[in-house]
């Protein structure tokens, strides 16, 4: 038999995947993973049971449906003052992954280079490898998660096609400040290059933090792709509702790839996505309050069992340095030992070693979930 594309034979199982399995194996609390164990509002759920009586059963939009697009584009006037076309510069996606998929390949050609902020997210490395081109790592530096300029500077070529910027950021919840966004959309334009914005936990910050988008910036929103979803705002991960807003011309390539991929979503999930949005300033104050109870929990549970929580300023993530340099290992070792699943994430890093004492620990889940996963880690062997 002939070979395979040689990108997708070097892939592996994500450690995802993997981290589960072995919680399943051993029954241990699984914070490792990103999604809630408690259930969506039953007010959406309800508005898609509805959608599906109402026959929105059919194939939606190659778009996504109008009456979507529409709310995204009031919410990302109302929200940020950025304003997007819903006919011409929104596409719904199955996802945000799916939007990071269909952007990167209406963007790359082999060879091209990509700018990723690391520890990253580890579809930005596969997608960037399918389509051939190069990733180029900018190391963010814990504890503060904070880049160095220079070297963000100096990873710039004449063969930088995109960034990618992930804010609230995953793993770390770092939130990027009005600064450092400055800094990267001024380089962007020197360079001439795009900016892929992944902001799915958008609402989720905590201690006066805000998100700004990056497309907010003066001369950004042309060359800025940016991606959401409902999937953390709403509790809603299976769903796989996301978008893309972008200028006229990039959408039209983003939607060439969207329709020869998934070509559309979920058409009643769609419509009560919309209902949800429409909805989100009522939603909004007890979500955040929610998580921000949440965090607290687990940082101060963390630290109870003597581990070095890192405070995120966002997401549903908290970084625990270790005193090793062996992520993987601790993190087996405290499922077998402790029953409590996390992530290890020197998988998330190409070029620093720091992950390799870096953990993740998800706060997704319901307050005692959380609680009896650090009396697990409290109680003796």
């Amino acid at each position: 038999m002939k070979s395979f594309s040689s990108p997708v034979e070097n892939f592996k199982e994500s450690i995802f995947a993997t981290m589960s399995k072995l919680a399943l194996d051993h029954k241990a609390i699984n914070l490792s993973q990103g999604f809630p164990d408690f259930e969506a509002p039953s007010w959406i759920i309800d508005k898609a049971f509805l959608a599906m009586k109402e026959n929105h059963n059919q194939y939606a939009p190659l778009a996504g449906i109008l009456s979507l697009r529409q709310e995204l584009s009031k919410h990302f006037k109302n929200s940020y003052d950025i304003e997007y076309d819903p006919h011409q510069e929104i596409t719904i996606t199955n996802g945000a992954t799916e939007g990071i998929f269909s952007s990167l390949m209406a963007l790359l050609n082999p060879g091209d280079e990509v700018i990723i902020f690391e520890p990253f997210y580890d579809s930005y490395l596969a997608t960037i490898e399918l389509c051939r081109a190069k990733p180029v790592p900018v190391t963010l530096q814990s504890p503060h998660f904070n880049f160095d300029p220079s070297e963000l500077e100096s990873a710039f070529s004449n063969k930088t096609k995109c960034i990618i910027l992930n804010s609230p950021h995953n793993p770390s919840g770092k939130v990027f400040n009005l600064d450092e966004l400055q800094m990267i959309a001024k380089l962007a334009i020197k360079n001439d290059c795009y900016v892929i914005s992944d902001e799915v936990y958008e609402f989720l910050t905590f201690d006066s933090k805000k998100h700004i988008p990056i497309a907010s910036l003066e001369g950004m929103k042309e060359r800025t792709i940016t991606i959401s979803s409902v999937g953390k705002t709403f509790s809603l991960t299976g769903w796989k509702v996301g978008w893309c807003a972008s200028s006229e011309k990039i959408t039209h390539h983003i939607r060439m790839v969207h329709q020869y991929n998934t070509f559309s979503v979920s058409h009643p999930f769609q419509h009560a996505a919309t209902y949800a949005l429409q909805n989100i300033h009522k939603y909004l104050p007890d979500f955040m309050d929610s998580y921000k109870t949440k965090r607290d929990i687990l940082l101060n549970g963390l630290k109870e069992a003597g581990l070095k929580p890192i405070t995120p300023e966002g997401t549903f993530f908290i970084l625990c340095e270790l005193d090793e340099e062996d992520d993987i290992a601790y993190c087996q070792n405290l499922i077998k030992t402790k029953r409590v699943a996390t992530i290890p994430t020197s998988i998330f890093h190409l070029k620093s070693h720091q992950g390799k004492k870096l953990i993740r620990f998800c706060f997704a889940k319901k307050e005692k979930t959380l609680v009896e996963a650090i009396d697990l880690l409290n109680a003796h062997c």
